[in-house]
């Protein structure tokens, strides 16, 4: 079973152990270089909100992370997630999603909630189609190294 609660200073060192390749940090955090640092997530929580763990009752293992940042709309976005390995397809992103929806709801009163996800990460689109996200916009993005990304803009309302 997971409980959920706000990341604390002691959780930094699970959270950048839990990206096992570039690729994985990519999804992650697009910016961040590998290996994850306490200090590069640190950096990014300069404009996020909500930085927010799932534990292991039984253990006390933080086994998820993911927070919030805004867009020019001020619509509230889901960002940096990531689940331990050890814990994937075990229930943890779920309870991991479901805690943040719950947050935007009931702390902002969003009625609709968005995401992203590059096109490469097929895991992630396939549990984020799952749960009930649909597409509404792509995003092309050039990379440091000239290459194209696509960005798949997600949305879920919650009402």
């Amino acid at each position: 079973m997971y409980i959920h609660r706000p990341r604390a200073n002691e959780d930094l060192s699970a959270i950048c152990s839990f990206p096992q390749t570039p690729e994985e940090l990519f999804y992650m955090s697009p910016k961040s270089e590998f290996p994850l640092t306490p200090e590069q997530i640190l950096g990014l929580l300069e404009n996020r909100y909500d930085p927010t763990v799932i534990v292991e009752e039984s253990s006390g293992q933080v086994v998820a992370y993911a927070n919030f940042y805004e867009d020019m709309d001020q619509s509230l976005w889901l960002g940096n997630v990531i689940v331990s390995p050890s814990h994937r397809g075990m229930g943890a992103a779920q309870k991991l999603l479901q805690t943040m929806m719950d947050i935007a709801k009931e702390k902002y009163g969003m009625t609709c909630f968005y995401l992203s996800c590059h096109n490469t990460n097929s895991r992630g689109l396939v549990f984020y189609h799952k749960l009930g996200f649909e597409p509404f916009d792509v995003r092309i993005t050039t990379l440091d190294d000239d290459r194209k990304m696509i960005t798949i803009q997600m949305r879920m309302n919650l009402v």
